[in-house]
């Protein structure tokens, strides 16, 4: 891989960074230093060097490193990962050394051992886009891979990152497990996309993933059917229902993929667009999944519909919005929100995602509240987006939950600032016979990280199958 000095050449660059460092370094200095040496030494080395990489940049809880070959960049990093989870096995809780790795192919400039450039840049981009433990590679790379048994790709869309002028396609590379290892059935995420009309003429586009029982997520706070598996507790739950599920997923009116010229926002206008896709698909009984204000609209169907709905899923969801709580502050609170969409919803501006972004994941990085806000500016224009927001504000179900037959399950973050938990707490207990399951954390849109997301999907699973 050597070349002249100054010279440009094209090169698959991995990006690896230890998760959490600072964090395990301040709770064990001398002990995180020496896994973190030891893992370098017989785990990284080895499998850079058996896979014809060069590490060209060591960063203390982080390398850069050349390949000539997309795919030997690629397997790589699938067996570090592999790997490092077999040493989490045999790690105490809390002392485990993990990574987040991102791939790129681009234009690269020598200069001595060093390497640098938009290849290097946009690496380092993936990496911080990916999910601990996991791997993520731009789209000009995964043009060149070949297939493999060792690992699948799945399509997070365009993504907006740091630093560079145009949207990134990104993938996500999903590892296979051994078959002797596991039965569990990996989905392919390839969706069937149509259309339906409301009884108002509002086109709603709906997709279906899998086989079996169907399963409908409920449309919440701006849905993109093409767009929303960068969204890890979208893809997560999707991946793991759809292996015996047929999942349906739809985007609500003004926003994705739906009609967008719209006017009436409301709560029943909402029951109207779901009503319709489950019509479309001519299902006489439906299992509900709702989160956020997705939540409200399941319960309300459920309500109105009892002989229609199976089972109930919500997860941070509420019975009354901001505006129906009773407290001038939340008045006052939902007034801001609206003004900070209107006002800065298509600004590009680093304090704005920050705060945007923050209220739904406190515990996210720069890239991962970048790439969720960017996903909901596509969603939706500002003035559909604040139309929107007051509607949902000025829910109201209270009177309606009593009405539930179904058997519900409902989820709620102790510390979630977008929800308050006392109102899902409220909502567990005005439906007959519900069971409330409390999770740790703070985050309303929950990240692959999050203990709690892994609870989440664990008791979904088990109460549809029940």
């Amino acid at each position: 891989m050597s070349a002249i000095q100054g010279q440009r050449k094209l090169a698959a660059i991995l990006a690896a960074d230890v998760v959490g460092y600072s964090r395990l370094m301040a709770t064990d200095e001398s002990g995180t230093h020496a896994r973190l040496k030891l893992v370098l030494a017989e785990v990284f080395r080895p499998v850079v060097k058996r896979n014809a990489g060069r590490i060209f940049k060591m960063m203390g809880d982080g390398a850069l490193v050349e390949f000539a070959s997309a795919n030997e960049a690629v397997k790589c990093a699938v067996e570090l990962q592999d790997l490092l989870d077999q040493g989490q096995q045999q790690s105490s809780p809390g002392e485990e050394i993990r990574m987040r790795i991102g791939i790129s192919l681009g234009d690269v400039i020598v200069e001595g051992a060093d390497l640098f450039g938009n290849g290097v840049n946009v690496a380092a981009r993936m990496e911080s886009l990916a999910e601990p433990g996991s791997i993520c590679i731009s789209g000009n790379l995964q043009e060149h891979l070949t297939s493999s048994d060792t690992f699948e790709l799945i399509d997070l869309g365009p993504c907006q990152v740091k630093n560079i002028p145009q949207p990134v396609q990104v993938f996500e590379v999903s590892r296979k497990k051994n078959a002797a290892e596991t039965s569990v059935k990996t989905p392919s995420f390839v969706q069937d996309i149509r259309f339906c009309e409301t009884p108002d003429g509002v086109q709603i586009a709906y997709a279906t993933i899998g086989e079996g029982p169907p399963v409908v997520s409920v449309s919440n706070w701006l849905t993109h059917l093409e767009l929303d598996f960068q969204i890890p507790m979208r893809r997560e739950l999707v991946r793991l229902l759809s292996t015996d599920n047929q999942i349906i997923r739809y985007d609500a009116r003004g926003s994705g993929l739906s009609d967008r010229d719209i006017k009436d926002f409301s709560l029943d206008a909402s029951v109207m667009d779901l009503t319709s896709v489950i019509d479309a698909l001519g299902l006489q009984e439906v299992s509900l999944v709702g989160q956020s204000q997705g939540a409200a609209v399941a319960a309300a169907f459920a309500a109105r519909n009892p002989d229609r709905v199976k089972k109930l899923v919500l997860c941070g969801g509420y019975a009354r919005g901001r505006r129906m709580r009773g407290s001038k502050g939340q008045i006052a609170e939902s007034d801001a929100f609206i003004t900070m969409i209107k006002e800065g919803w298509g600004k590009e501006l680093d304090a704005y995602v920050r705060m945007f972004g923050a209220f739904f994941m406190p515990d996210a990085n720069a890239e991962q509240l970048s790439g969720f806000t960017n996903l909901q500016r596509r969603a939706t224009p500002p003035e559909n987006a604040a139309s929107i927001q007051l509607a949902i504000d000025s829910i109201d179900i209270s009177e309606e939950l009593a009405n539930v037959k179904a058997q519900t399950l409902v989820f709620h973050v102790r510390e979630d600032a977008r929800a308050p938990f006392e109102e899902g707490r409220r909502m567990a207990a005005a439906i007959p016979n519900a069971r409330f399951v409390p999770l740790e954390g703070r985050n309303h849109v929950m990240l692959s990280s999050d203990p709690a997301l892994q609870r989440f999907l664990s008791e979904v699973s088990k109460f549809l199958k029940d």
